[in-house]
């Protein structure tokens, strides 16, 4: 006890009065170690299990500045959070963090999720034309599965930086003929379907033809889009981004990025959960590539545990993003799957439930491959 209360008193008096306080959970472990970590009464579960923290990062705001503490262990936090009078707002957060996070679809969160991605585009930065036609879709969505997709993500209209609308009619004609083939050909046994769309006229066509999740790049911004997901009682996934596919990148100014992040995308959580989408349907996303630069995208993957404070489940999509050529030779997109599995493996190390990928076969031979390693440690 002498030892914990040393580093509470180092921690005293480093916060200003009144500082919203964030926690990021540090010090994760799986397996064995998870166990004995939470035997021990050193940790707690992270988003239920199977993982485990036993430390978090502080990060808060205050009037003039934003402030960074820790990692400390999370006894010694606790005394600290006590003594500076933010108990209860600490204990909050670690209990969110901490919660068991309800299946999505149907679908378990007691493993990372591999969500497939089907560009039903001719103009995405990766794999745009590819599979414009809707049977081209409709059987990569099934190679997709045979591969070890959980869900299938469709989407008709390209978001990268610079991208130029779609009128909503040609989105409907690109999207909706794919989730029926789907729907379709799987007969009873029913594949997990995501719409990535941000058109409320979409998501109520997509859902009528048989999504199962409204996947927006916007987080919602539209009430109407809120107001659709909301009656449909469907799970939806609040991303975070600035502005508009064409301009985006202009607005990549941040003083903290992660930070503002999660303070821009948390406003979103609320409006939705104003328009009656409870906190246990809804899958947040940092937003990578979106009105973020490189660096800004790094520190953002750096910090990923900061989402977990939402309670909610936690999804991360950087699959073959241009990030990744510029932090290593420039190269096509087709040829940064390497740079995508170790953003993959880096997230789920974090604690992230869900990745989005083009490349499943290549990730679920990763995420095996980890989860034999981190299960014996």
């Amino acid at each position: 006890m002498t030892d914990i209360l040393k580093e509470a008193a180092l921690m005293r008096g480093l916060l200003p009065s009144g500082a919203r306080v964030r926690l990021a959970p540090t010090g994760i472990v799986w397996g064995e170690m998870a166990d004995r970590l939470l035997k021990a009464g050193l940790g707690r579960p992270l988003a239920g299990g199977p993982a485990a923290f036993s430390a978090v990062e502080i990060i808060a705001r205050s009037a003039d500045a934003i402030h960074l503490l820790g990692p400390a262990p999370l006894d010694a936090t606790t005394v600290w959070a006590e003594g500076e009078g933010i108990g209860a707002i600490f204990d909050q957060q670690l209990d969110l963090i901490s919660a068991p996070r309800p299946a999505l679809a149907g679908l378990p969160a007691d493993r990372p999720l591999i969500m497939g991605i089907v560009n039903v585009t001719p103009d995405s930065f990766s794999d745009g034309g590819d599979f414009a036609a809707t049977n081209d879709a409709v059987d990569h969505a099934f190679e997709l599965l045979m591969q070890g997709a959980d869900i299938l993500d469709i989407g008709g209209e390209s978001t990268r930086p610079g991208a130029d609308p779609v009128p909503v009619t040609e989105e409907l004609r690109r999207v909706v003929p794919v989730i029926e083939g789907i729907r379709r050909r799987s007969g009873a046994k029913r594949p997990v379907i995501s719409v990535d769309t941000r058109r409320s006229d979409v998501m109520r066509a997509a859902l009528k033809a048989g999504a199962d999740i409204v996947n927006d790049v916007t987080g919602l911004a539209d009430p109407e889009s809120r107001r659709i997901v909301a009656e449909a009682k469907v799970p939806v996934m609040l991303m975070h981004m600035r502005g508009e596919p064409q301009t985006m990148q202009s607005e990549a100014q941040y003083d903290f990025t992660p930070l503002q992040m999660l303070e821009e995308l948390e406003q979103r959580v609320l409006e939705a959960e104003q328009a009656g989408i409870p906190r246990e349907r809804i899958v947040v996303d940092p937003g990578i590539g979106f009105a973020k630069n490189t660096d800004q995208n790094l520190e953002v993957l750096a910090r990923l545990g900061l989402l977990h404070g939402f309670g909610c489940t936690v999804l991360l999509g950087a699959s073959r993003k241009k990030m990744i050529a510029n932090i290593s030779r420039d190269e096509p997109a087709k040829e940064r799957v390497p740079g995508s599995l170790a953003i993959a493996l880096a997230g789920v190390e974090q604690g992230v439930q869900i990745v989005r990928v083009h490349d499943v076969a290549e990730t679920v031979q990763a995420l095996k491959v980890w989860a034999g390693i981190a299960g014996r440690r």
